[in-house]
């Protein structure tokens, strides 16, 4: 079964949320967001260019125009490859453990795994972010030197940053499948 939904991320951009049920123990979850703006590319390109033409039209001397060209070029490269991600997809499958992937919009991937025997459990933390309080998704590791205690936290939809409503969604069925990992476990 697949569904989606439209919300919104922490500065109001829009965002889409699609939910794919596999069986009762796996479920993924798929944050996009919207594509690199031509709008905003062109803006910074030209503001970039004309600059460099001020300054050419001061000095004369070409060589700045083509680091301009040149330092634009490689920018936005840098960006497509290394920042701009255009999905987060979460997979939760209770025997087996918890993938997070983030896909950049030059088409690179990235993809961290945690294995199920090292997760705690799955909660909404809160903090504090350019004055105001923000809410995110993560995961809590186990500690294997204390049974009670947390290792680490992984957040999860760092780039996305979706508003409480997004998460809830998200953090209900990851409940669900914890609480089916663990009567499994624990039946005979």
């Amino acid at each position: 079964m697949e569904d989606k939904m439209s919300f919104f991320d922490i500065c109001g951009g829009r965002l889409a949320l699609q939910r794919r049920y596999y069986s009762p123990s796996c479920r993924e979850f798929c944050v996009s967001s919207p594509r690199l703006s031509l709008r905003l590319l062109t803006v910074v390109t030209c503001t970039v260019w004309l600059a460099a033409y001020g300054l050419f039209t001061l000095c004369e001397n070409s060589m700045i125009l083509s680091a301009a060209i040149f330092v634009t070029l490689l920018g936005l490269l840098g960006y497509l490859h290394f920042v701009k991600i255009d999905q987060e997809t979460l997979l939760i499958i209770d025997s087996l453990g918890i993938q997070m992937t983030s896909s950049y919009a030059s088409g690179k991937e990235s993809t961290t795994f945690i294995e199920m025997g090292k997760v705690k459990d799955v909660i909404i933390n809160e903090a504090i972010y350019m004055q105001k309080v923000i809410y995110y998704l993560c995961i809590l590791l186990k500690d294997p030197g204390e049974p009670d205690g947390i290792s680490q936290v992984v957040p999860v939809f760092q780039s996305a940053k979706p508003r409480l409503d997004c998460l809830i969604e998200v953090y209900r069925s990851c409940q669900e499948i914890l609480a089916y990992q663990k009567a499994t476990s624990t039946s005979p």
